[in-house]
């Protein structure tokens, strides 16, 4: 991380204005802890004249590797075997994200640093043919991406993604993307190229259709009725879709279920998933606060339906618990979203992806079959 560069995508109008966090706790791996509060941002701000402007950081990430590993003896709920993450951090800002603790591995918080310090992986596409070029690698599905958005809005400049997806198009590399962001259809001639090789699948998160909620829950993604449209023309265009509905908040998002689904399964999407909320760490205090400041009147509803779900406390991490929680509310939850997956015809299979036309990369530019 030796490179910086800073871009501001919009005039936010006011202080700390599109951002999901309103605060910086502190890094749970430091002995020391100073927990910077919204209120005095929004204060120091104010006072500098800077509410008009907030600017992004981009970091130069040298990693050396770039397909991860994840290992189904540890994480048995996950699903897949293989992730691919150009970026750290996410400008979308969503306030829930389980992702904001890997910051804190790199010293920072997992509050306003996880969405204003990207870390990007400016190498991705060449380390990505690599890879693939390896003997060892057999063009198994890869998942884009694990703990980011690829295509968060530093995307359309740095265009990482589209960079790797030209590689899979070209290898017919077998992936699977997941985002909020209808930036995904600048891509849509790869995925359709893809998509001859049945090489692709997309699922596209949709918590809300209430345009304000989605503004503070997640101030830089896409609009709702714009990653409707982003399901419409990738089910268009050959590209199987899911919906997920995820995270569920109750008392929040989760009477909005059947209507989520019902946009969704109209748009295209053959199926559908959902994760209830979930809050590792320091995000606690991050929805917490985010709660109070946007929400007061039910704040104290909410925060009593998450420990409901979650056996009194705010989180539970054990598998099996930790994406669908536990008690009535959570099985009530369960119930309605299977009853109206169903009633919805978003009951298929999520798309099996094929390795079959997977040719590996040479050095020369030519290819050659596994």
């Amino acid at each position: 991380m030796d490179e910086a560069f800073e871009y501001c995508d919009g005039l936010p109008n006011g202080p700390v204005r599109g951002r999901g966090a309103g605060l910086n706790p502190g890094n749970r791996f430091e002995d020391v802890r100073l927990h910077v509060l919204g209120e005095h941002l929004d204060a120091v701000l104010v006072e500098h004249d800077a509410q008009r402007q907030v600017t992004t950081r981009v970091l130069r990430d040298q990693s050396r590797t770039l397909i991860n590993y994840v290992d189904p003896a540890k994480s048995p709920d996950i699903g897949f075997r293989w992730t691919i993450n150009p970026y750290r951090g996410c400008e979308h800002g969503c306030i829930y994200c389980y992702a904001r603790p890997g910051h804190e591995y790199l010293g920072l918080s997992s509050g306003l640093d996880f969405e204003t310090t990207i870390l990007a992986k400016l190498d991705a596409p060449a380390l990505l043919e690599r890879e693939l070029d390896k003997a060892t690698w057999q063009g198994e599905p890869i998942v884009m991406a694990g703990v980011t958005d690829v295509y968060q809005p530093i995307e359309a400049k740095l265009r990482l993604t589209r960079g790797l997806l030209e590689v899979m198009a070209r290898c017919r590399q077998p992936v699977s993307l997941i985002t909020k962001n209808k930036l995904i259809l600048r891509d849509l001639d790869l995925l359709m190229e893809l998509a001859k090789h049945d090489a692709v699948h997309a699922a596209v998160s949709l918590t809300t259709l209430d345009a304000t909620l989605a503004q503070r829950m997640e101030p830089r993604a896409s609009h709702p009725r714009d990653r409707l449209e982003a399901i419409r023309q990738l089910s268009a265009a050959g590209v199987p879709v899911t919906v997920m509905a995820a995270p569920i908040i109750p008392g929040l998002n989760d009477r909005e279920l059947p209507a989520l689904l019902k946009a969704a399964a109209e748009a295209g999407a053959t199926s559908a998933g959902y994760v209830l909320l979930r809050l590792p760490y320091q995000i606690k205090a991050l929805f917490l606060d985010w709660l109070a400041r946007h929400y007061p009147q039910r704040a104290g509803k909410v925060e009593s339906f998450i420990r409901q779900a979650r056996g009194g406390e705010l989180y539970e991490a054990t598998h099996g618990k930790r994406m669908r929680g536990e008690g009535a509310m959570a099985e009530q939850i369960g119930d309605v979203f299977r009853l109206f997956r169903r009633r919805y015809g978003l009951t298929g299979q999520r798309h099996a992806l094929s390795s079959d036309a997977f040719v590996r990369p040479n050095r020369d530019g030519q290819m050659s079959l596994f």
